[in-house]
């Protein structure tokens, strides 16, 4: 069999082990039903209109320009086999590899909640993100044409999940709604609603960054309710587990994720999450030639026995690259060495000048402008590509300094971003129409 590795999923994961064979020269074949690779972590800022999606939609084929050993195969994937290291394309077609490596991330968890699939905005794609921009536009526009004549609730917003992505888009959607009130664009603003089960946001975080992301929240105008979980989504509301309920268009779903839908038949029975369980080095128990790394494996965590590292952007990112690094090691026949995860920190933005950070490892914590200014950095120099680098920054720079820049875009515009004039290849073909993961 020819020397050639399948990495199925272009995200932070695939693309880092993709990279790292690249350099080496390795034959990579990567398969991914877009022509993309988006960051997750800014889903939000496209959704509520800071930035275009283009700039966190950066086409693969342009990331692997100058990486002559990397074949990019744009294909949905109907099943993954470790045991013969085999994809099978939705048209029917084999790929085979002498290595196979899962990178196929995350879909959202709705937890068996009725109507959440059908009537919920889930946000872990950028395809999701352009969705609810979309949505939030008509919405928008329809209020600010009747005025006072809006019906009530119209514009009113329930977040579900109180972990990043739900206080990210929280915090955004409300800072949209007071800038819109300001404006004059609106004379009633939409309500922002964040519920979580738990008993405190940002749960990863310390209880100095609990109080701090509730009380931004609530300046902002935004109203959180924990303790509380959602019975069932409907078309016109959202009905809660206490039986209280509130009518509304719009309910984003930030509650949770699993696995991806292929890693559920590949093989191995799907772990906590329906993510697989992979041993230290990232490979899988008695599937040789295997590694599963990013969103849809659960790696082990050496400092904290029978726990798995968090599903993070940085953990993504460091096990693709590391996955990469024990495929040369075997094939050069030298042994496999167990991923060893530099935890950089974690951190989530909440509004102009307010975020959290804990870094360091002794979870140094840092808030307010501050740590806006990092989070700002941190973001910016992950996205791939100096462009969407640049877009990016100018774009923040320009919402920091005008405070009405993302309403006047969200309600009688689209963001763009700046015309570099570049190959066509820097074009993403973004796919709204909802497909299984």
């Amino acid at each position: 069999m020819a020397e050639r590795v399948l990495v199925l999923g272009g995200g932070l994961a695939g693309v880092a082990c993709a990279l790292e064979l690249g350099d080496k020269g390795v034959d990579v074949t990567l398969v991914d039903r877009n022509d993309y690779h988006q960051f997750q972590p800014l889903l939000y800022q496209v959704a509520s209109s800071q930035l275009p999606a283009e700039d966190i939609a950066r086409p693969h084929r342009a990331i692997f320009r100058e990486h002559a050993t990397v074949e990019v195969v744009n294909a949905g994937v109907s099943r993954a086999d470790l045991s013969t290291r085999s994809l099978t394309l939705e048209d029917g077609s084999t790929l085979q590899g002498s290595h196979l490596v899962l990178a196929a991330g995350a879909r959202p968890n709705f937890f068996g909640v009725p109507g959440a699939a059908e009537h919920a905005f889930p946000l872990y794609s950028v395809a999701d993100a352009e969705r609810l921009r979309l949505h939030l536009q008509r919405l928008l526009e329809d209020a600010i044409d009747q005025g006072s004549a809006m019906q009530p609730g119209q514009l009113d917003v329930v977040v579900v999940g109180g972990g990043p992505t739900g206080v990210e888009t929280t915090g955004a959607l409300a800072e949209l709604m007071l800038a819109l009130r300001k404006s004059g664009r609106l004379t009633r603003p939409g309500q922002i609603t964040l519920v979580d089960r738990g008993d405190a946001l940002l749960a990863q975080f310390s209880s100095k960054a609990h109080s701090y992301a509730a009380a931004r929240l609530a300046k902002a105008g935004a109203v959180v309710r924990l303790g509380v979980g959602v019975a069932a989504v409907k078309p016109d509301g959202v009905v809660f587990d206490d039986g209280t309920q509130i009518s509304t268009p719009t309910v984003i779903w930030g509650g949770g994720e699993s696995g991806a839908t292929v890693a559920q038949s590949a093989g191995p029975a799907p772990g906590r999450g329906g993510r697989i369980d992979v041993l230290p080095d990232l490979s899988v128990a008695g599937y040789p030639g295997c590694y599963v790394v990013g969103d849809v494996a659960n790696i082990p965590d050496p400092t904290s026995p029978g726990a798995s590292l968090p599903q993070l952007g940085s953990v993504a990112q460091q096990s693709g690259k590391w996955a990469a690094e024990n495929i040369v090691r075997a094939r050069n026949g030298t042994p496999t060495s167990p991923f060893v995860y530099k935890d950089k920190g974690i951190m989530a933005m909440i509004g102009r000048n307010a975020a959290v950070a804990e870094v360091g490892k002794h979870r140094h914590q840092v808030e307010g402008p501050l740590a806006f200014a990092a989070w700002l950095g941190v973001h910016a120099m992950l996205l791939s590509g100096v462009h969407s680098k640049t877009d990016a920054f100018i774009t923040w720079a320009w919402d920091y300094f005008d405070r009405d820049h993302a309403a006047t875009i969200e309600a009688s515009a689209n963001p763009h971003r700046v015309a570099w004039a570049d190959h066509g290849e820097d074009v993403p073909h973004i796919v709204l129409e909802r497909v299984s993961p």
